[in-house]
């Protein structure tokens, strides 16, 4: 999203060469990019797109919107969308306690229409249990027609879990040994005392991403409510049988970015949720990894985000790649630019006459979405996939998201995906991949592990691409919404971004870039704005480390 508290002028080092202007407003519909109907039809839980055909849209819509509140822990509002809301919301609220489950992912999977015309929807549960690994399973959601109109949930206990029911809940038992001693790439010790926001990272590594190793073991167990008697085991996480006890766990990362980053976190983050990766540009290797608050959900590598502006990137990429627009050229930012329904600029800044250069250093929304037509459907996540490795499979060295960029269904959420709306999901890691990407040109796998496969395949992007995607990351920091980092030491790159939520709740606040051979990128939740919220954080990270990494 535009972010006009740094509104600078920026004159291009070219003359422009041709005029494209965006289209204008033509009508006002009381709307924003991504709102109530965003999270519940175009939610981030299934890679593919949904039909057009099928079991009764209104209903797809509310499945998918009841499993976006209960993921993002909205409970009431979850609750709400059932025909049970005060039963729903007291049995969400205590399914987790005790059991040190962070946010879930809830993947909604192809509904289905039953004979009484009830609809089905099948999701997948993936609930991370802290310092173990991911208590995974699969579930279903009822849905029927109410008769004063509109679909609601039926609630009942096995939605939650199948086996979930008025006489058996859930217990974690924890057992094992200690994690093996762990070390960054120097050899220094990683201890969770002095670095608590890898813990879970750490028995991620130690275990090798959920497999056996000397790492901590435990399991999720059904128990009898009234008498305790376990009666059955629903997951495991470690070995049984170790060998390798005492066995040195080598990582890339690197004490000196580590402490810094979640030192940068601890000062900034104002006790919001928020993440941040930094990675070597040459080779992927993480050389930080941190999340506040440090425990729980590991929502750096995890997480599933819409990245806002960050992702002008790599829409600036598909149409550099093209000649569709040079930074030079003419394109209008006007306030508004209705597709369906009225988008806007942050505060509704408008930049009249600017050039392509300066609607990426302000991050102008109407802008990009007047250039959609210039991209085919498909266009946007080709490029994602082929260029930057978004949503092909990673290797990281511990349990990651890769993102996904579904081809929009209509011109509505095309105009949202090409500032990093609608659908499309990223997190940290993947931005911080994406940045480091577009300013060398080659893709390569993010690592936690040096012996981590890789078995993505990429192309590089022209060196012409490169130079221009460097230089409107750099005008973002000297003229642009980055100036925060404008004081810092390096040739230093960045783009800020805002991503909207849901009606009634702040956005949260993107910022990623570059310094010599380090990529890095934050996200804090309820931010507001880039510049706001994450520039300070990789503000403090950035003054306290190298301007380089060796």
């Amino acid at each position: 999203m535009s972010e006009p508290e740094h509104a600078t002028t920026i004159t291009s080092r070219r003359r422009p060469r041709k005029t494209l202007r965006a289209g204008t407003a033509t009508a006002v519909v009381t709307a924003v990019v991504a709102g109530a109907a965003y999270a519940a039809g175009l939610g981030p839980f299934a890679r593919g797109t949904a039909s057009g055909s099928g079991p009764a849209p209104a209903a797809v819509a509310q499945a998918r919107a009841f499993l976006a509140d209960w993921a993002a822990g909205r409970l009431p509002n979850a609750a709400g969308r059932t025909n049970r809301p005060g039963t729903a919301q007291e049995v969400l609220s205590n399914f987790t306690k005790g059991l040190d489950i962070g946010r879930p992912a809830l993947t909604a999977e192809a509904p289905a229409e039953g004979g009484d015309g009830n609809v089905s929807v099948p999701f997948t549960a993936r609930m991370p249990i802290a310092g173990l690994g991911t208590w995974t399973y699969k579930s279903k959601l009822s849905l029927s027609e109410q008769e004063k109109g509109g679909w609601k949930v039926n609630w009942t206990l096995s939605l939650v879990h199948p086996h979930l029911s008025d006489t058996a809940k859930f217990h974690l038992e924890r057992g094992g040994a200690d994690p093996a001693p762990v070390v960054d790439r120097n050899g220094k010790t990683l201890s969770i005392d002095a670095h608590p926001s890898v813990r879970p990272v750490l028995a991620q590594v130690a275990s090798g991403g959920g497999g056996s190793g000397s790492g901590p073991r435990g399991a999720i167990q059904l128990v009898d409510r009234a008498t305790g008697e376990v009666e059955r085991t629903e997951a495991t996480f470690g070995g049984q049988g170790d060998t390798s006890a005492g066995r040195t766990v080598h990582t890339t990362l690197d004490v000196t970015w580590q402490s810094a980053a979640e030192k940068a976190l601890a000062a900034h983050a104002d006790g919001k949720n928020a993440s941040l990766v930094a990675l070597r540009i040459d080779n992927g290797q993480i050389l930080a990894m941190a999340n506040s608050p440090s425990s729980g959900f590991n929502r750096a590598v995890s997480g599933t985000y819409a990245p806002g502006s960050t992702w002008k990137i790599v829409t600036s990429s598909a149409l550099l790649l093209k000649d569709a627009v040079a930074p030079g050229d003419i394109v209008d930012c006007p306030k508004y630019l209705t597709v369906g329904k009225q988008f806007h600029n942050v505060e509704t800044s408008e930049h009249r006459n600017a050039t392509f250069l300066r609607d990426f250093a302000e991050s102008c929304n109407t802008a990009f979405i007047g250039l959609r037509g210039k991209l085919g459907d498909q266009e946007l996540g080709d490029v994602a996939r082929k260029y930057f490795g978004v949503g092909q499979d990673w290797h990281v060295g511990i349990p990651s998201y890769d993102g996904s960029v579904p081809a929009p269904k209509d011109e509505t959420e095309k105009a949202a995906s090409v500032i990093g709306q609608g659908r499309i999901q990223a997190n940290p890691l993947i931005m911080a991949s994406v940045t480091a990407t577009a300013v060398s040109g080659t893709f390569h796998q993010p690592t936690i592990k040096g012996d981590a496969k890789d078995t993505t395949t990429t192309a590089a992007l022209p060196g012409k691409v490169v130079t221009r995607l460097r230089e409107m990351m750099r005008t973002t920091v000297t003229d642009g919404t980055a100036r925060s980092l404008s004081d810092l030491s390096g040739d230093i790159g960045a783009k800020t971004g805002t991503a909207e939520v849901s009606d009634g709740e702040p956005n949260n606040g993107w910022l990623v870039a570059y310094r010599g051979n380090v990529a890095v990128a934050c996200v804090v939740e309820q931010g507001i704005t880039g510049g706001g919220s994450a520039g300070p954080i990789l503000h403090s990270l950035l003054a306290a480390v190298p301007a380089d990494a060796s």
